[in-house]
């Protein structure tokens, strides 16, 4: 039932001056009008009676009494169904006020009623002790007037945290020190907490005679716990308090980070369920936009879950040792891979051949996962950044191949010692067969991946025995020997394939199981890679700085001063606290999230409490009452203005601004001229700007590197229009001289007896020219000229794996064996050089290769000396073919090697002569030795045609044999 009370009744007897105030404003007539002097008008008027009102409208009376009627009711303070007294007794009221993350959506309806129990305490001149759930040991709660005490709860706000109910009541305790409690009421939140009857046993020692609990309503509450991003959908897990029974049914959207929404999903809790999951089609490109998931409704900090990098898609980083010419898609090492990750992964490819520029530009993308197929040797730079990426948290995913196989000494970049060389199963040679895989045993990070029994291998690379040999394996064959290892360095991952990421050595990459491997790898990463900074090394503390922090009720806003870095330590989970609100800690260019609610997270309804005397169950906002002051004084403003318009109607204020048109144009023009200024100065400041910053984005170039750029054009252009042979500068003029004076004589040879008409042979820098443009490059080995740096042997193993092949000449010994222990000088040095560069195994050329049938027909390849073979990438042989295949792609080896120094054999002086002689006096030695050279380059040029055998019988058809 509606009432009305009054906070000042006697402001009431105003209304008695009603009567007084109407008699005067009867007699007070209105002010006489002014007119413009029309003689004619004057003249007509002079002949009536002149006559002076003796009252004001009655209209206008009544405006006015209204007015004042108005203003004497709001002074008198009436409240619309006043509230009755809550509290009771004598002595001080203790208040504890839940303002943790469950409060932030009726946050206004508990200070509301917070201020209701101060004010009466007011009323009563009873201090006033007033404890807040989820603040910090600064919180006073020492009993105070009620004034201040409504000043405290005017500053105070929802926390997104949760509450600590034990620490406010321990503060009550001591600030009210044994003193006799009037009266204790506790605003709750309707959800328990840790440490409640530590908190009743407080309470209750307080001896309170009068005892308030406040309650809300719970069942709206709902909070997120997980989202997880997996490849078939997006999945949030939700939980809503226990108790709560029957049906509801809430809506999920998933947003960016302008706030746009992406979609929608439906939450439905059945029954008494306390926990319920949505499911969204969200297009897995999409997923990758989403900055936050929210429930539609209350808002609180726990119905908004943040996501952060961890959450998106992973960058997949690629790298291969592979040559230009298995480039082709069926036949590339990445092929398979980049099939398997494409779809829920971001690849990012090497920019460069390089490995020493490459590998450190793929590291600074801050990828999660870096792949590397069949890489041997790793140059020095490559390897310190590939240690530190694992180091950091990255995971380093390598597969076996060739290269790799023909490695030798210790790799740290391994998960295990390797044996040298591979391992074949099956053929006509071997006793064994290719091997199936076990099954995946339960404690591997790869555990529920099924392989078939079709899967098998062929060839792989094998593992020394050690002690944590099986600790490391994740998979393994039917024989026992590991397929998958890996190993955990620093706080990242190193693992291994032992077979190549390709069908040859293995059937494995064209299988299901082979995709979700990479998958299952990629997802136990990290979302982006470490970052490039000295924090965060493993086993210590990362510090990461807030970022943007969460109030109560789900809303992101700049951090403040109580905010503090979050600490981050490997094995642990950050959590919640007044320090540490829930939002992204670390900055705009990576951060993490932290989330109020935890997986396993659960919410339990407010028991009932023993305070040591009865408890008064309310609610908040049951009493609707409303303070009517405002609302008078708002409608006597309005009959204010209305008299105000009134007086300006019937003094002919109005009818003279109309006829004179002032509200037209005269009351526009302060308006455009403050337009027209702030335009004015718009349009200095960006001039300004302009004119600051157009000389800092057209420097003009200097001339010498105008003269530079136009000689390297230059050179690029001669090295294009026509083929070059090209030789390696080792500093040595006599080893470069001889070395021009044989390719240039070899390029007379192929020009008489070829279509080929080669240019003038080229002296390269590999450490500063572009090597790109020749297609091989004569190396000749000598032991006193100085040793390349391993950036300039880097090139040289980027320009191998782009095309290009090396020739090397060591102008000493016979190389009868690239293992031998007993090594001359310039065969030690050829070692050193070919340390730091990944090249596959090598073998003497086999008497069915292409180079043996190039141009001509050949069994050996000769120069000034003959003992020493011709070595080449060993090619791999199909066990169960009968003929030797050339090799995948264009098939052209990118590395030779060969001691029976052919640029001596070639060279001819400048007036066609021989240089030098041969080991015997047989001319044919030296014909055999430019045919040596003919074969080679028609080989780099031409690559594996000769070796395909699909057309030689259309070929017989058409010579009619």
């Amino acid at each position: 039932m509606s009432g009305l009370s009054f906070g000042a009744p006697l402001m009431l007897l105003g209304l008695l001056a009603l009567p007084v105030i109407w008699w005067l404003l009867k007699l007070t007539p209105p002010r006489p009008q002014m007119e413009v002097f029309p003689p004619l008008r004057i003249l007509a008027r002079v002949a009536r009676v002149e006559e002076t009102p003796a009252k004001s409208p009655w209209w206008l009376t009544l405006l006015r009494l209204l007015l004042a009627a108005l203003v004497i009711l709001a002074l008198a303070a009436p409240v619309l169904n006043p509230r009755e007294g809550l509290l009771s007794g004598t002595g001080p009221v203790a208040l504890m006020v839940d303002n943790g993350w469950a409060s932030g959506a009726d946050w206004p309806a508990r200070r509301d009623a917070a201020e209701q129990v101060i004010r009466d305490a007011g009323d009563a001149e009873r201090p006033v002790a007033l404890a807040f759930t989820a603040e910090g040991p600064t919180d006073d709660a020492t009993p105070v007037e009620a004034s201040v005490a409504l000043e405290r709860l005017g500053a105070a706000i929802a926390r997104p945290i949760p509450t600590d109910r034990p620490a406010a009541a321990t503060r009550l305790a001591t600030a009210l020190g044994g003193t006799e409690l009037g009266s204790l009421a506790f605003l709750s939140d309707g959800l328990d907490g840790n440490g409640t009857p530590e908190v009743t046993t407080t309470l209750a020692g307080l001896g309170a005679g009068q005892a308030i609990l406040y309650r809300p309503s719970i069942a709206p509450l709902v909070g997120l716990t997980q989202a997880d991003n997996s490849t078939e959908a997006l999945v949030v897990q939700a939980v809503r308090p226990q108790g709560v029974a029957g049906d509801a049914n809430f809506t999920v959207r998933v947003v960016d980070g302008q706030s746009r929404e992406i979609g929608t999903a439906s939450l439905d809790f059945t029954g008494d369920a306390v926990t319920a999951e949505a499911r969204f089609t969200v297009p897995v490109e999409l997923r990758n936009d989403i900055a936050r998931l929210e429930v539609v409704g209350p808002a609180t900090a726990a119905s908004v879950r943040l996501v952060d990098d961890s959450f998106r898609r992973r960058r997949v980083g690629l790298i291969s040792g592979e040559g230009a010419d298995v480039a082709q898609p069926l036949l590339s090492p990445l092929y398979y891979i980049t099939r398997a990750l494409e779809p829920f992964a971001d690849l990012a490819r090497a920019d460069s051949a390089d490995l020493s520029s490459a590998i450190p530009a793929l590291v600074a993308r801050r990828p999660s996962v870096i792949v590397m197929a069949d890489i041997g040797v790793i140059p020095a730079p490559a390897e310190t950044a590939l240690r530190d990426f694992v180091d950091k948290g990255g995971f380093l995913v390598r597969f076996a191949g060739p290269r790799l196989a023909a490695s030798t000494g210790d790799d740290p970049l391994v998960p295990v010692r390797l044996r040298s060389g591979e391992r074949q199963l099956g053929g006509a040679m071997s006793w064994s067969e290719p091997q199936k895989i076990s099954p995946v045993p339960p404690t591997s990070p790869l555990a529920g991946i099924a392989i078939g029994d079709e899967v098998t291998v062929t060839r792989q690379i094998l593992a020394e025995p050690s002690v944590d040999l099986a600790d490391r394996t994740w998979v393994s064959l039917a024989d026992g020997t590991p397929l998958v290892t890996a190993q955990t360095v620093g706080a990242g991952t190193i693992v291994l394939f032992h077979v190549t990421a390709e069908a040859t050595w293995s059937n494995l990459p064209i299988s299901g199981a082979f995709v979700d491997m990479l998958r299952r790898i990629v997802t136990l990463s990290r979302s982006t890679g470490p970052a490039a900074t000295e924090e965060g090394a493993a086993g210590s503390a990362q510090s990461l700085p807030p970022y943007r922090v969460m109030d109560a009720e789900g809303r992101l806003a700049a951090p403040g001063a109580e905010a503090e870095p979050l600490l981050l330590t490997a094995g642990t989970s950050a959590i919640v606290t007044r320090r540490n609100p829930p939002g992204l800690y670390g900055t705009e260019a990576g951060y993490t999230a932290l989330n109020l609610l935890p997986e396993d997270a659960t919410l339990a309804p407010l028991p009932e409490l023993d305070l040591g005397t009865p408890v008064a169950a309310r609610g908040y906002g049951s009493e609707a009452s409303v303070d009517m002051m405002p609302l008078l004084f708002a409608a006597a403003l309005v009959l204010f203005a209305l008299d105000v318009l009134a007086m300006l109607w019937l003094n002919g204020v109005l009818t003279r601004l109309g006829r004179r048109g002032f509200g037209g144009r005269a009351a526009a023009l302060p308006v455009l001229a403050m337009v027209g200024l702030g335009l004015a100065f718009s349009a200095v400041g960006t001039n300004g700007a302009m004119a600051q910053d157009a000389p800092a984005a057209e420097a003009a170039p200097s001339a010498s590197s105008t003269a530079d750029d136009a000689a390297r054009a230059e050179a690029a252009i001669a090295a294009t229009e026509t083929t070059h042979l090209a030789y390696v500068e080792t500093g040595e003029s006599e080893t470069d001289e001889i070395s021009r004076q044989g390719l240039d004589g070899l390029s007379q040879f192929i020009a008489a007896k070829t279509a080929l008409e080669p240019g003038s042979a080229v002296g390269v820098n590999i450490a500063a020219d572009e090597l790109a443009f020749y297609p091989i490059l004569y190396w000749p080995i000598d032991a006193g000229a100085p040793m390349p740096t391993t950036a300039a042997i880097s090139r040289v193993d980027a320009y191998m794996k782009q095309g290009g092949t090396v020739l090397f000449d060591v102008q000493d010994d016979p190389i009868s064996s690239l293992t031998s222990t007993a090594v001359s000088p310039g065969q030690r040095r050829l070692r050193d050089i070919l340390a730091d560069l990944d090249i596959p195994p090598l073998e003497p050329v086999p008497t069915d290769h292409v180079l043996t049938k190039s141009f001509y027909i050949m069994r050996d390849f000769p120069g000034r000396h003959t003992g020493s073979p011709l070595w080449v990438e060993a090619l791999v042989r199909d066990p169960n073919a009968e003929t030797r295949p050339a090799s995948a792609g264009d098939g052209v080896s990118s590395i030779m090697i060969t001691s029976n120094d052919f640029a001596r054999a070639w060279a001819v002086d400048d007036s066609g002569l021989f240089r030098f002689p041969t080991d015997a006096s047989d001319p044919t030695q030296r014909e055999y030795a430019y045919r040596s050279g003919v074969n080679i380059v028609m080989y780099v040029l031409t690559g594996n045609y000769k070796a395909d055998q699909v057309h030689v019988p259309a070929l017989l058809e058409r010579l009619g044999q």
